[in-house]
């Protein structure tokens, strides 16, 4: 009797079939004498469409709404269900006696597993394997350390819960939007909530008035102090004339060291990396989307194995993994790292609560370095420079701590009080690690997540620069040199960066490790929130929406507390049944709450084009292929590409016309097929008013008119002649 493998990848099956000699290969599984290895694709299995509970549902209307089924059904994906069919051809095996799950250690690949099994009604034992990491060693220690399937049916069940969940309140609250306000509008029951978070901080923006403010600073040749009010004032003065007087005060004062304090100071090394964590670091420092981190990050487990599992959401480590600590120093002391590790390999390593906490860590531990041997040359550059991230930190966490002495002087000029901050620097500790990394050259803000929950416009006044002190006493008399009064202005608060969201997202339990990049990337995809620069914003009509959506949506309560009952289901807390009859009340709630709303929705992109077939304007849309005309009623469904504006100018190569871009540096005339670029009109990259642009498409545009809808009734009218 053989056993069959069920893995979630085709790469991760072939890897698993050659640990466990599985040679012949056939389509859709590979066979040995003790195991078959197969695979799903990513999910084989999804929760059912509404009209495949009734066809009348394939039309979205109002009056249908809520959509509540009893009974959530399932179905095989249309474009994997030929792999469905080898899996379930395998299932009917006589010679099969057990099944064992070997799909991603978690809800999700739990999930792929138990649907696809219930849906070839597999009745036999199964068992579970449950490893960190794809390395040969893992995949072996794992198949002799298999466990009971039946361990992880809590998982399972939290699994199903929030993929309902989610069907039922994503799928309606969409609906009614949509059909209410006839227009593409998706709400979620975590995406919303992130929405309305940078909604909310839009609108701190929009409200913000900067004011002036001025600091005072007293230069005394080797050093600089600045002057506070008192101990715990920032050192803002919010009149010129009060900071002039100031200024004149210092100049005919002579200073006294009135107090001198040196303290020890030490910074203990940043803990191991969770996905969220890794993340917001590869956002800040390489600029990374959290997207782009989770994708790169699984090709570095998964094709690689030069890392352990990437969803997890703990920052430690388990007790038992101690003795592979020292082994996989040994893996990793190659190129850029081999000082750094090889110096650890020949101590003991000082194991603190820090690094190691059985109590810390659920289902996976902190994101590290395998035991598999490393050749960085076989790594593309992504993965190369997070690679360096996990490694870095990893190598950090057997460090000391950063010490240093900080001596903070208080100097008395007169009436006045001025302020200075030394540090002396006695033993870089962890900081060495990163000292010489080229992407990662300084970690002095490694806590420094957000500007996200600092006051708004405080800047950093209070913040003064490190600097050498000379030898001071107290008492000793020193000279004002110069007085500086300098004029800064209140800042309103930062707009969200990927790296700050995460960590809004992680504070109010919105989404997982595993989901938020997700989250992000379907508000992006949607059109209702736009990147610039690194930067996420919301678009017209992701402010639109969050005043139309229900107000208990935005709110990240909620949905923080239904994560929070995911979790205990996980754990065999929580009540599956009460979870779901409340997610549909809600959903039934929501539902009758966007109906009874008389609100107006005005689409944001709407064009002068009108649709030749109905007469509506059309949309502009962005899409993976570039710019599309819609028709913004989502009953006619007309669609075309939209055109390119040609210029007069003519490419200096082929002679044929060029097109009208904008780009960072202002509007540009290229020829796609000879990759020629002109630049046109503003060439200092500042913004194009109106006006402007009206007189650059006159002055280098001859088919302007092409989008008006004489024009696309032309179009379509030739488009149909040619049809017949």
């Amino acid at each position: 009797m053989k056993s069959l493998v069920l893995a979630e990848k085709p790469s991760v099956a072939r890897e698993i079939a050659r640990v466990l000699g599985c040679g012949q290969k056939h389509k859709g599984y590979m066979e040995g004498p003790k195991y078959v290895v197969t695979w799903a694709l990513g999910h084989l299995v999804t929760l059912a469409e509404p009209e495949e509970y009734d066809p009348k549902y394939k039309t979205w209307n109002l009056e249908d709404l809520p959509l509540l089924p009893p009974k959530m059904h399932l179905k095989v994906m249309k474009e994997t269900s030929q792999q469905f069919r080898a899996v379930a051809q395998l299932c009917k095996r006589q010679d099969i006696s057990e099944l064992i799950i070997a799909t991603d250690a978690g809800r999700e690949g739990e999930l792929v597993a138990r649907w696809i099994m219930e849906l070839v009604h597999w009745r036999k034992p199964f068992k579970r394997l449950w490893i960190s990491s794809q390395t040969d060693k893992a995949i072996k220690d794992g198949f002799s350390s298999l466990k009971p399937g039946k361990d992880y049916n809590n998982l399972y069940a939290s699994a199903v819960c929030r993929a309902e969940a989610d069907w039922l309140i994503g799928l309606n609250v969409t609906r009614a939007l949509t059909t209410k306000y006839n227009a593409q509008l998706a709400a979620g029951r975590v995406q919303t909530p992130t929405l309305a978070m940078l909604m909310e901080r839009e609108q701190e923006i929009q409200l913000f008035q900067s004011q002036p403010y001025w600091i005072v600073s007293a230069d005394f040749g080797n050093f600089t102090a600045h002057w506070r009010e008192q101990d715990a004032h920032d050192g803002r003065v919010w009149s010129r004339a009060d900071a002039d007087a100031i200024a004149e005060r210092l100049k005919r004062a002579n200073a006294k060291v009135d107090k001198l304090r040196t303290i020890e100071k030490s910074e203990p090394h940043p803990q191991a990396y969770d996905l969220t964590e890794l993340q917001r670091d590869a956002n800040k420092r390489l600029g990374f989307s959290a997207k782009q981190t989770s994708n790169v990050l699984q090709k570095l487990y998964e094709q690689h194995k030069l890392v352990t599992y990437p969803r997890t959401d703990s920052r430690y480590l388990t007790s038992d993994m101690v003795p592979t600590l020292r082994g996989r120093l040994e893996s990793i002391a190659v190129g850029p790292y081999a000082q750094l590790a090889r110096k650890l390999v020949r101590m003991q390593l000082p194991i603190t609560k820090r690094i190691v906490d059985d109590s810390k860590v659920t289902d996976h531990h902190a994101i590290i370095p395998t035991e598999q041997f490393v050749n960085l040359s076989a790594l593309t550059n992504d993965e190369r420079r997070l690679y360096d991230l996990i490694v870095r930190r990893f190598i950090a966490l057997f460090y000391g701590p950063y010490r240093y002495d900080e001596t903070s002087v208080v100097l008395a000029a007169g009436k006045d009080r001025l302020y200075a901050k030394g540090k002396i620097e006695k033993d870089k500790g962890w900081k060495e690690i990163y000292q010489l990394a080229s992407n990662a050259s300084s970690q002095d803000d490694e806590n420094d997540d957000d500007s996200d929950d600092s006051v708004s416009g405080q800047g950093n006044a209070d913040r003064q620069p490190s600097q050498l002190l000379p030898p001071l006493v107290l008492g000793q008399a020193l000279p004002v040199k110069q007085e500086k009064v300098r004029e800064l202005r209140t800042l309103p608060p930062a707009r969200y960066t990927e790296a700050t969201l995460l960590t809004r997202m992680e504070k109010h339990s919105l989404g997982t490790p595993a989901t938020r990049a997700d989250i992000i990337e379907k508000l992006l995809g949607t059109d209702t929130i736009t990147r610039t620069q690194n930067k996420l914003m919301p678009t017209g009509k992701g402010k639109q929406l969050i005043e139309i959506v229900v107000t208990e949506l935005r709110s990240p309560d909620l949905t923080a507390k239904w994560e929070q009952e995911l979790e205990r289901i996980a754990k065999g807390k929580g009540d599956p049944a009460a979870f779901m009859k409340n997610v549909r009340q809600q959903a039934a709630k929501w539902v009758s709450e966007v109906i009874a709303v008389s609100k107006e929705y005005k689409p944001h992109n709407l064009t002068h084009s009108r649709c030749p077939e109905c007469e509506k304007p059309l949309l502009e849309i962005n899409g993976k292929r570039g710019k599309s005309l819609v028709c913004s009623d989502r009953e006619c469904g007309y669609r075309r590409s939209a055109e390119p504006t040609l210029s007069n100018m003519r490419c200096p190569q082929c002679r044929k016309k060029m097109e009208i871009k904008d780009g960072k540096a202002g509007k540009f005339a290229q020829c796609k097929p000879c990759n020629v670029i002109e630049m046109l009109g503003d060439k200092q990259g500042g913004k194009v008013n109106r006006k402007q642009n009206q007189k650059l498409i006159e002055q280098f545009s001859d088919n302007t008119s092409l989008s008006n809808s004489l024009a696309d009734k032309l179009k379509a009218a030739l488009e149909k002649q040619s049809e017949k």
